[in-house]
């Protein structure tokens, strides 16, 4: 058998969209990724669906696996012929003990490449608002290391000379050290009055930052119980945080929000999130195909067949509009059958995916909820004639109703349907119980319904419960009624039933 090859990635200090691209293309080749507590759990999600994925990450008073255990998993696993990477926080050369593996692989011939990654030395104080360099200030930096083996005689750090330094210090790993850190540095001569900062979880949704100077630090982190892992910084650079700081101030900063859309049309609202500080958990709850019903397919294909019959196409989500088109395609069926029907769309996305596929809308509401598309057609229609309404298999029967009523021939079919998708649901349930989730989002009435069947079936006996301390939003009316009818408490409802428009009521909601 050949041997395989080692990546030994720095996938950064946390922010998963830090990593560089040669480690996100490190992590999408590997048949097995063996990573850490502090390398983001979320580029997981970037593996192969049939990779193997290894936990050997440490916490502060407990190691899952020794370093040697490590260095040796990588060996045995690249003598498999397998394509390894080895996901590490930070920059694995910086205090990553990278060396120590690659010497191990090195030794046996295996086929590695170091890939660099950000350190989080400089990229936690820069999300803190603290450049490590200022031209006002300072034009050099340190990093050091805040522990050292535990069975050393001396110390490897040379607290005169760096106590004398004018540049920023930055140390790595040493917030159980801190007041020998502060301690040494003040006996070495540095003024007790330096600005100093602790920044926790840098990068991540839950980063704190607590400020002080080496003569009053201590005393505030016993104070607030500041825990690691945390970086700290020492040096007048510190004073720049109050003026700088930009990520905390960002509108979702803090709040983890589980968006439960269908993977296919989350990227939007993930993306949304992501760039006004949020953090997005995906649990999808269900996920679209083409219909599997014969009688489904059947009906569906019959409509298609006599496209040139209809007066109008009526398009009430974009999901419809992209099976619709999926299926014209797999039976060669000419748009141009479309050329005498008018075409209605609920909302301006729905519009959107019609234009890029060169029909144009004759018919956007004001509003996208049903009852404005039924009242600004009502005008434009006559009875006895045909319409055409492609939609899910779990719509509503409220449109296609009203639409009979006011004399219309409706012709609705099944273009997709929505089946549960319970991907990712333990790590999520995990999240709830630990009530690290702080809004839940509906995008839909099925979205709602879907959630708490996916929960009961992952074994949650009343997710009603476990979803009771989330926030609740949804994007318009219909769904929020639904939400309430299961039982929940709605806390966000968006103004206009787009994307945009939930994301902008978590925060202008108040």
């Amino acid at each position: 058998m050949s041997k395989g090859v080692v990546y030994l990635v720095g996938a950064g200090p946390g922010d998963p969209k830090l990593i560089t691209v040669r480690g996100l293309e490190a992590i999408q080749r590997a048949d097995v990724v063996v990573y850490d507590r502090l390398a983001s759990p979320r580029l997981l999600k970037h593996m192969k669906p049939e990779a193997e994925k290894i936990f050997v990450g440490k916490l502060p008073d407990k190691h899952m696996m020794k370093q040697g255990e490590i260095n040796q998993l990588l060996v045995d696993l690249a003598l498999q012929g397998k394509v390894v990477t080895r996901l590490k926080g930070g920059d694995p050369s910086v205090f990553g003990r990278v060396g120590e593996e690659a010497e191990l692989l090195a030794d046996h011939d295996i086929p590695f490449e170091i890939v660099p990654g950000i350190t989080s030395a400089i990229a936690v104080p820069a999300y803190a608002g603290i450049p490590v360099t200022h031209r006002d200030f300072t034009s050099s930096f340190s990093i050091v290391t805040g522990h050292e083996y535990p069975n050393k005689t001396y110390s490897s750090v040379n607290w005169d000379n760096l106590s004398q330094a004018s540049g920023t210090l930055i140390f790595l790993m040493g917030v159980a050290n801190l007041e020998s850190i502060c301690r040494h540095l003040i006996d070495g001569g540095k003024s007790p009055g330096t600005p100093v900062a602790l920044i926790r979880w840098g990068t991540w949704m839950e980063q704190a930052t607590l400020t002080g100077t080496l003569d009053d630090i201590v005393d505030k982190v016993k104070a607030a119980n500041f825990q690691s892992p945390a970086v700290i910084i020492v040096g007048d650079v510190v004073k720049l945080r109050d003026k700088l700081a930009w990520f905390e101030k960002k509108p979702l900063f803090g709040r983890r929000i589980l968006v439960t859309r269908a993977r296919s049309q989350s990227s939007s609202l993930v993306q949304q999130i992501e760039e006004l500080g949020g953090e997005a958990v995906e649990f999808p709850v269900i996920r679209t195909q083409s219909p599997t019903k014969p009688e489904a397919q059947q009906a569906l294909d019959h409509a298609l067949g006599r496209l040139d019959e209809f007066a109008w196409v009526i398009f009430t989500s974009v999901n419809g509009v992209d099976y619709f088109f999926e299926r014209i395609r797999k039976h060669r069926i000419d748009i141009r059958k479309l050329g005498g029907a008018r075409i209605a769309a609920v909302g301006p996305k729905t519009a959107d995916a019609l234009e890029q596929r060169g029909l144009m809308v004759d018919l956007l509401p004001p509003k996208f909820q049903g009852d404005d598309l039924l009242a600004s057609i009502e005008g434009e229609m006559k009875a006895g004639q045909n319409v055409l309404l492609p939609t899910a298999d779990i719509a509503k029967a409220y449109i296609p109703q009203r639409l009979k009523e006011m004399g219309l021939n409706v012709t609705e079919v099944d273009v997709y349907e929505t089946v549960p998708d319970t991907t990712g649901g333990a790590e999520v349930i995990e999240l709830l119980q630990q009530q690290a989730i702080s809004v839940v989002t509906f995008t839909s009435s099925s979205t709602v319904s879907n959630l708490l069947v996916a929960l009961k079936e992952l074994g949650v006996e009343n997710p009603l419960e476990l979803l009771q301390p989330c926030q609740i939003a949804c994007i318009g009316p219909m769904t929020a009624q639904t939400a309430e009818e299961a039982g929940l408490t709605i806390d966000y409802v968006a103004k206009e039933a787009t994307v945009e428009s939930l994301v902008h009521s978590l925060y202008s909601q108040k």
